[in-house]
């Protein structure tokens, strides 16, 4: 095309255009890019613009206003690609840089209304600082732009930036400063902005309280929210009130939500489609079924129900309450569906546990829709693998997560991460973890809850103690998942640490997190400091009172778990299947048979709750414990169900204590019949064969063991000292204080000598000379812990040794020897039970 055609093109289109039309302006806009593309490479834009030949162009006037008009249409059209073009020429012509801040200021407005916000803040950034302190309205629509669609962190920058630079914000600004706090949960911040708002006299402004609202909704500071809502009482409107409703829907205060419904119709403000999905939110998370009905009865009849956002709040409200046949209909039946619906729906099937029907829904949109799945979709569809278990299809997901690049999200990548953990992958789970660019508390609070599900405690320690050091703080969940790990390995101090983090933090207020402390105290032999979190709980469900009666039971105390039983019925909570199970324990522990085959036979009649395998289990531990094998094995015949290996193995460890040989054989061939779990049983029996002398029994045994695949697990203990644990097994000298451990042990030998001490030699199963069963003895992993703990731990202070076996009768007897010898107390928590020695006495009465 030649350049007089051009120009003639580009006079017609400019005089074409009325008023500076948009259209036709984008017109002339089009043709100058095609100039660009078939004109010589000498002929320049700007030179085009000027040119008196081109009568469509108004020559007197400077080509940069022809720029700003093409850029308002631009800006109006949101054609990225022309202003784009547009920009390209400015820069080759230098009007940037001849002070021409306007040019720059609506470049800036440009790339906001086309969502480029990297490119706005640059340009932004080019204005001269005294032109740009005078244009508070270009402050305003960039951090509006930040505030709407992230990174909200660069609104808060931004405002901070707009302080120091002297520009003064107007109520617009503290609008869009709080949505951005607001969507980061920033209090910080928020509060910051609230203290400025209220100094520059613009809290009584309507909308910049309702933005205050909602922000201390958001971050559940219902108090600070109901402050800023009641000094509006005069210029409440819709949104106000819905603000303050969501907020109590988000908190989970649904009776509150309901008495701000009531006020707000009461004072005359009619709800909107917006309330309906705040009190639906409220009616889901609270699974109020008969309420949702109602909300949606009257969603119908004020028509709110054509709207996606309304329709998918009660199918969500139909799911969390397990009604998916409800969820479906309304899926179904709705007109339109957006990403969110379609989230809700695979989510619903899920929850439902009609997992496998919401990966095949997944599937089907996968293969119709071109657009790539939300990361919301997503990480509901990896939770669907976590709760099948299918580790294919979950590894397959996380293949097309780095596919479409959502890997780099942090919620899928939580996800992906608990996924691992929870299908028993912590190795896949600890690398993934490593290899994540971004963590945040709920990537620690998964890994941690993932290794202790899976056995590794110690190493949760470690990430706890890497998380830390790393700046990010533990939210609730984190506290959740450090806890069992601190039972677990009997970290008391860490534990303690924890406790103290959680009050401060108001997680103590947390049902849940109580329950938690509770089971850590207990089981790291503190059952005093138990009771004491236990009675100062405001609120307690039948998992606290099931929690103090366990911690009772594990410590051999069966009349304070009896008693506390008692206060549980008093106070109204009905005693669950688990309640029962600790009280047996409970019983069998404390050697209270009589007490025991109460509460079982009420447990039947008065409380109607069917025996599980588990109460079948307690008894026949209680039965055998107390020396009742007879009973205990027609109490087994008569069980309505088939009993498992956990039973005989239990009647088998009863043999073992009282030496019945004969009906420990009858046993022995019952579980070779059913298949034993574990080494456990093959070593009762051994050891049985040897205590008897017969020892080639003791070897077949043995033998058999071997060819069955069965290893016997080395006894391990652990104790912790100035918060590290250290780990002992037995024989092993690898502790650097080995040497001095060994000096320490034989050193006591010596004084428990003079005591009257005799090794209990039958407790060795190896057919050696009696001297090499004494040092055999001598280095069980107990004593290893208890003899580093004599020489590391302050004396003010009592030992916690832990245990994974039972505590063999030369260790029992060897501690309390010790005990008189040192004067220090020791608690030992065995495989069964606690053992607290002092004075030459243990807490279980030589009965374990």
């Amino acid at each position: 095309m030649s350049c007089a055609n051009l120009r003639r093109i580009i006079n017609i289109s400019w005089n074409l255009s009325c008023a500076n039309s948009s259209l036709s302006m984008l017109h002339s806009c089009l043709i100058l890019q095609k100039y660009t593309t078939f004109m010589e490479p000498h002929v320049h834009l700007p030179t085009f613009l000027k040119s008196p030949s081109n009568i469509g162009w108004n020559i007197n006037q400077e080509p940069y206003y022809n720029y700003l008009a093409i850029l308002d249409a631009c800006i109006e059209t949101k054609q990225l690609s022309i202003g784009k073009l547009v920009h390209q020429h400015i820069i080759k012509n230098n009007y940037c840089n001849d002070n021409r801040s306007n040019l720059l200021d609506k470049l800036t407005r440009f790339y906001v209304a086309c969502s480029r916000l990297d490119h706005a803040h640059h340009v932004f950034d080019k204005i001269p600082s005294s032109d740009r302190n005078e244009k508070g309205i270009l402050w305003n629509q960039m951090i509006r732009a930040y505030a709407w669609n992230g990174p909200f962190e660069k609104a808060i920058e931004l405002y901070h930036e707009m302080l120091e630079c002297g520009v003064r914000p107007t109520k617009y600004t503290y609008t869009f400063v709080i949505k951005a706090c607001s969507a980061m949960q920033d209090v910080e911040s928020g509060v910051e902005v609230h203290e400025h708002v209220m100094k520059n006299g613009v809290d009584g402004d309507v909308y910049v309280c309702t933005a205050l609202v909602d922000f201390y909704a958001k971050c559940g500071l219902l108090v600070e929210a109901s402050q800023v809502f009641d000094g509006m009482r005069t210029k409440r409107d819709v949104v106000a009130w819905n603000a303050m409703i969501s907020g109590c829907a988000i908190s989970g205060l649904y009776l509150e939500m309901v008495g701000l419904v009531l006020e707000m119709q009461e004072n005359g403000v009619s709800p909107n489609s917006s309330t309906i999905v705040a009190i639906l939110t409220g009616v889901a998370e609270g699974n109020k079924l008969r309420e949702g009905k109602v909300v949606h009865g009257y969603s119908i009849r004020r028509g709110f129900v054509d709207s996606v956002v309304v329709d998918t709040g009660i199918l969500d409200v139909y799911a969390k309450c397990g009604w998916l046949n409800y969820a479906k209909r309304i899926f179904r039946f709705m007109s339109f569906k957006n990403e969110i619906t379609l989230s809700a729906m695979i989510g619903a099937y899920v929850m439902c546990d009609s997992t496998q029907e919401g990966l095949e829904l997944f599937e089907h949109l996968r293969m119709e829709d071109t657009e790539s799945p939300s990361p919301v979709m997503l990480a509901t569809v990896i939770r669907g693998c976590a709760k099948l278990n299918d580790m294919r299809r979950g590894r397959k997901m996380h293949g097309y997560t780095v596919k479409l690049g959502s890997n780099l999200d942090l919620m899928v990548s939580n996800t992906l991460l608990s996924m691992y953990a929870k299908c028993g992958r912590i190795d896949d789970a600890l690398t993934f973890f490593e290899e994540m660019e971004l963590k945040d508390s709920v990537s620690f609070s998964a890994i941690i809850a993932g290794c202790v599900q899976n056995g590794h405690a110690e190493e949760a320690l470690s990430i706890f103690r890497m998380m830390q050091s790393s700046g990010v703080e533990p939210e609730s969940a984190t506290v959740m998942g450090i806890l069992p790990a601190c039972s677990h390995l009997a970290a008391l101090q860490l534990g303690v640490c924890t406790h103290g983090y959680s009050i401060l933090r108001g997680f103590t207020e947390d049902v849940s997190v109580c329950n938690a402390l509770i089971d850590m105290y207990s089981k790291c032999g503190k059952i005093g400091i138990a009771k004491i979190v236990f009675d100062k709980m405001n609120k307690r469900d039948v998992v606290s009172w099931n929690a103090m009666i366990a911690g009772y039971g594990v410590h051999g105390r069966g009349k304070e778990a009896i008693t506390l039983f008692n206060d549980m019925q008093s106070v109204g909570q009905m005693p669950d299947e688990i309640s029962f199970i600790g009280l047996l324990l409970a019983c069998s522990h404390s050697g209270l048979v009589a007490e025991g085959k109460h509460w079982f036979f009420s447990m039947c009649q008065e409380f109607k709750i069917s025996p599980r395998m588990d109460h079948y289990l307690c008894m026949v531990d209680l039965l055998g414990r107390g020396g009742l094998l007879d009973e205990a094995y027609c109490f087994i015949k008569k069980m309505p169900f088939m009993p498992d290996v956990r039973i005989w193995s239990a009647l088998l460890a009863a043999c073992r204590i009282h030496k019945h040989i004969i009906l420990a054989e009858e046993v022995s061939n019952k579980i070779q019949y059913l298949g034993p779990e574990s080494p456990g049983n093959f070593v009762l029996l051994s050891n049985l064969y040897t205590t008897a002398g017969r020892w080639d029994d003791a070897a077949h045994v043995r033998v058999k063991q071997k060819d069955s695949g069965f290893k016997k697990s080395p006894g391990c203990s652990w104790i912790e000292i100035n918060g590290v644990v250290h780990a002992f097994v037995g024989g092993d000298m690898s502790h650097p204080q080995s040497a001095k451990i060994n000096e320490k042990l034989k050193e006591l030998l010596t004084e428990m000598k003079k005591l009257g001490y005799s090794a209990e030699s039958s407790f060795v199963y190896q057919d050696v000379e009696e001297e090499e069963k004494e040092q055999i003895l001598l280095y069980h992993s107990e004593k290893l812990a208890v003899a580093f703990a004599l020489l590391n731990l302050d004396p003010s202070k009592s030992i916690l040794v832990t245990k994974n076996l039972r505590v063999c009768v030369d260790c029992h007897s060897t501690l309390k020897y010790i005990t008189l010898i040192t004067k220090r107390e020791i608690t030992v928590r065995d495989a069964s039970r606690f053992h607290h020695f002092r004075d030459g006495i243990c807490s279980c009465g030589d009965f374990w």
